[in-house]
């Protein structure tokens, strides 16, 4: 019979950003760890969190392990028996080992022949005698961004159990039933308040809401059920799609009554990187237990400041949900969610206001001295900010910026009039570091310095550089800034976006340059300086580039990062280290944006030499609509071989002496490569690479009889110089376009 598993770790307040990944690690290893035991169940875990617990549930597990059969191998036949058949040393020692004769063990066939073998049979235990190894590994498993020693350790023999926050109950219920489990604590943290963690049936309330009795107090649960409505009715939500939805319901109510509607801030989606309400909205559910919504408000002559300062001030420091009207203008009001249901609403939110109004005021006189003086004026003071040990101070960064934005519009943009925006944008991007509101307020650095150039009255094309310039931060299409936030279709507008595009670039690039010349690089999941960020914001502008600012010259990637990395002329191994590392983020902004794997590894060339993203999008899109093309996997498969035959013949070979092809075969690939040369060529300065494709698939025929009648490698030393080059010729031509080889599979 099959009985419900109930698990809850409970423990010292969550930080809300780890929540949703414990909920999912707890349910995944669970899974893993039942199945590891051989314990069936009907359906996957289901998991649940607050910030005060972890909860697993399995509704229905077997009672007892699978049982367990395994064909155990020993020695060799031919090494089991003498001549005369009598066993070996080997064959008793192995049977000996299992208890059994040696004429009762089997033999197996394998790959590397027949040997004798014992079939091992265990009998499953009963589920309540493994749940306790299952409960262990599972808290063993369990990782966490920083981890925390609590003078605690398992019976396990592997010590010391870290953990994100210390562990104060633990509920182990299987059919209703306690199933004995212990975490102990280490003998000199042991007192009256500090003791074993034994498995139990008992779960607790909120910290400070009750209907009777004391809040906080035990909970004595047997089933699922039993406990998520026994916990409740002492107000806590499990559900945390049920905390969103309650939290939901009153945001709007409250704003309905306050003449306004929660605002997902204007400014908020323009700048990109600042928490919006949406983000908020994602967060506060992990913060509390039992959600309830008060409004409070805000003297109105802070509406002054800036909506960005505004809104990062409540949602991002304070937590609140600021409040607009139907025009989307903010109101003096706000919107924030406490962990209670208050008896005197009106007292919590003039506790809110009092906060907030001091952050505000704080704000507000940051606002008045910053502008005092200009962004000008503040470069020379970025000398005293280290931007890394080896790379020297934020105003080192700030010219090489400048130089290298600079560069980029003129030369790689081909557009002369955003150069000097440009380099005057580099140059001050910076400069708001060194500003009073940055240093309080560090995420609204690079938003604020271009509000700052526009209160000087900065051109568009400055202001608007400066602004967005830590942007994308995402690889989507339509990550932000838009074409719309960088300006309209105009002349001027057009500059403002061109100029945006070649500040981000440089900024992004010389970081990234500059830190792998450093020995500054990702390992793994750790990335601190945040390289791939801004390597994936490069590489999605230089995309997007047409879409963005009109820009279509041709723009080399890797030109731009030997620019970039001219600064420091690192050494020629940490040229290809970063230039494996730029092609990993040309890869996964491809295949983000939904593009077959293979494909993205068939334009994206190894060396990035003479590679355009614009270009390689293009290409990509045109192998999305052929890829039901037998032809042209037929031409890929035979490329494969093409380049194969051709490894260590140079390019300079395709111009052999064509006169020394005689077979019919060889005559007619020749014929066709000259009649198809032309047209591929041709198509692909048009950027019409479909059309490119379906040229290319004329090839396959004559490509296919060339390698059936002809043999490549003659022994005639001018003959086999001559077929190496008629190949290498339609090697170079077709890897012009894409290694096609790539997007058929390894046979």
């Amino acid at each position: 019979m099959d009985r419900e598993l109930l698990i809850e770790i409970g423990c010292e307040e969550l930080p809300a950003s780890w929540l949703p990944g414990l909920t999912r690690q707890v349910a995944a290893h669970l899974d893993a760890r039942l199945k590891e035991a051989r314990l069936d169940t009907d359906a996957p875990a289901e998991s649940y969190s607050t910030p005060r617990r972890l909860t697993a549930r399995v509704a229905k597990l077997a009672e007892r392990q699978t049982d367990h059969e395994e064909l155990v191998t020993g020695p060799p036949v031919s090494a089991a028996y003498k001549p005369d058949g009598e066993a070996t040393p080997a064959a008793a020692g192995f049977a000996r080992k299992y208890g059994v004769e040696v004429g009762a063990l089997e033999r197996s066939e394998t790959p590397k022949g027949v040997y004798l073998a014992y079939r091992v049979r265990q009998r499953g235990k009963a589920t309540v005698d493994v749940l306790s190894d299952v409960m262990g590994g599972l808290l063993r498993d369990l990782t966490f961004p920083k981890q925390m020693r609590w003078d605690a350790y398992l019976e396990d023999g592997k010590g010391e159990l870290v953990f994100a926050r210390p562990i104060r109950w633990l509920i182990l219920l299987y059919g209703g039933r306690v199933v004995p489990f212990v975490i102990r604590r280490a003998e000199n943290a042991q007192g009256p308040l500090v003791q074993d963690i034994r498995s139990g049936p008992n779960t607790y309330g909120h910290r400070f809401l009750t209907t009777s009795g004391r809040a906080g107090r035990a909970i004595k649960v047997k089933t699922f059920d039993d406990y998520q409505a026994r916990l409740l009715e002492n107000f806590v939500i499990l559900d945390r799609g049920e905390r969103e939805s309650k939290i939901r319901r009153e945001l709007e109510a409250h704003a309905r009554r306050l003449g306004g509607r929660v605002s997902a801030s204007t400014a908020l989606k323009a700048s990109g990187f600042v928490a919006d309400h949406s983000a908020l909205l994602q967060e506060v559910p992990d913060l509390v237990e039992y959600p309830s919504v008060i409004a409070g408000h805000f003297p109105v002559e802070f509406l002054q400041l800036p909506e960005e300062v505004l809104t990062t001030t409540m949602i991002h420091h304070q937590h609140y949900f600021p409040v607009v009207d139907e025009d989307g203008k903010l109101k003096p009001a706000f919107l924030a969610v406490t962990n209670m249901q208050a008896e005197k609403p009106e007292i919590i939110a003039r506790n809110s206001e009092r906060v907030l109004t001091a952050r505000l005021r704080d704000a507000r006189f940051f606002w008045d001295a910053d502008r005092k003086a200009s962004l000008e004026s503040r470069v020379e003071r970025l000398s005293t900010i280290l931007f890394h040990k080896k790379l020297g101070s934020y105003r080192e960064k700030a010219d090489r910026v400048a130089a290298l934005a600079e560069w980029i519009a003129r030369d790689a943009f081909q557009r002369a009039d955003a150069a000097a925006p440009a380099e005057r944008a580099g140059r001050l991007a910076k400069a708001d570091l060194a500003t009073d509101m940055v240093r309080e307020f560090t995420e609204l650095q690079g938003t604020m310095g271009g509000i700052y150039a526009r209160e000087e009255g900065q051109p568009e094309a400055v202001w608007k550089a400066i602004y967005y310039h830590y942007l994308p931060v995402g690889v989507e299409a339509d990550a932000p800034p838009s074409r719309q936030q960088l300006g309209p279709s105009t002349s001027l507008g057009a500059s403002a976006a061109v100029t945006w595009a070649a500040v981000s670039l440089a900024d992004k690039l010389d970081s990234v340059a500059g830190m792998f010349a450093a020995g500054e690089r990702p390992t793994g999941s750790r990335d601190p300086l945040g390289l791939r960020r801004q390597a994936q914001g490069a590489v999605k502008i230089l995309a997007d580039l047409a879409e963005l600012t009109g820009v279509t010259s041709r723009i080399e990637l890797w030109g731009l990062v030997t620019r970039a990395l001219s600064s420091w002329a690192p050494s020629e191994d940490v040229s290809q280290v970063l230039r494996t590392f730029m092609r990993e983020r040309v890869i996964y902004l491809f295949e983000q944006r939904g593009f077959d794997v293979r494909n993205v590894r068939a334009v994206v060339p190894q060396s990035l030499e003479r590679f355009d993203m614009v270009e390689a999008r293009k290409k990509l899109e045109a192998l999305a609509q052929m890829s039901g093309s037998e032809a042209l996997r037929g031409v890929a498969t035979l490329f494969k071989r093409v380049k194969n035959i051709t490894k260590g013949v140079s390019g300079g070979l395709a111009t052999g002496p064509d006169d020394l092809l005689k077979e019919p075969a060889e005559k007619a690939l020749l014929q066709s490569l000259k009649e198809v040369e032309p047209r591929i060529r041709d198509s692909a300065e048009k950027a019409d690479y479909k059309q490119a494709f379906h040229h290319i698939e004329l090839l396959r025929a004559p490509v296919a009889s060339f390698f059936d009648d002809v043999l490549v490698m003659a022994e005639d030393e001018k003959l086999r110089a001559a077929r190496l080059a008629l190949v290498a010729r339609l090697r170079d031509l077709i890897l012009d376009i894409a290694d096609i080889s790539e997007i058929v599979t390894e046979s």
